[in-house]
């Protein structure tokens, strides 16, 4: 039996592939229904939906299911970001994202940002742009120049501005990929 996570990303792949998925587990069932693929949970209904009608349909992913962590993650595997706000049925709307050659998306709680910032921080000192960790901000990734953290919230800078996140809150970011030496 597919795990929830394992049946996420076949739903995801199989959309993604334009193919109409039929897939179960004690939980979450994935099907198709005419012409979109719908990702349901038993005590929520519809969880995620995405048409099959061209390449990278955009994705739907019900804002207050107990899964939106999980799809969120899965969806940035395959590059899909989340886009605007919360439509008028409670859906956040994900797209798909061109990101830059050599990095890996992560769509986590910002304290996990704040983890790699930490493991990064010494390699990166004294450089004026570091390269190692993006951030997207207004439809453009920037270099982050610093984090710190002060009475629960996380303060990212970038070139041109400073963010503020709560600890739990939900960050799309990039870190390099690290070639083998």
């Amino acid at each position: 039996m597919l795990s929830d996570i394992d049946l996420i990303r076949e739903f995801v792949k199989l959309s993604i592939q334009k193919k109409e998925v039929l897939l179960a587990n004690s939980v979450l069932q994935g099907e198709a229904v005419y012409k979109s693929n719908q990702l349901t949970a038993k005590k929520e209904g519809i969880i995620a939906t995405t048409k099959l009608e061209r390449t990278l349909n955009p994705f739907l992913v019900k804002h207050k299911s107990n899964y939106w962590q999980l799809i969120s993650q899965v969806l940035a595997e395959y590059n899909f970001l989340l886009m605007g706000d919360i439509d008028s049925r409670g859906f956040y709307q994900y797209e798909y994202c061109q990101i830059p050659p050599g990095y890996q998306m992560h769509c986590q709680k910002a304290a996990m940002l704040w983890r790699t910032w930490w493991k990064y921080r010494r390699q990166i000192e004294g450089r004026v742009i570091q390269l190692e960790l993006l951030i997207r901000i207004r439809n453009t990734w920037y270099p982050i120049r610093g984090l710190t953290v002060s009475d629960g919230l996380i303060y990212i800078e970038t070139l041109g501005s400073e963010i503020a996140l709560g600890l739990e809150d939900t960050v799309i970011w990039l870190s390099k990929i690290k070639k083998n030496k």
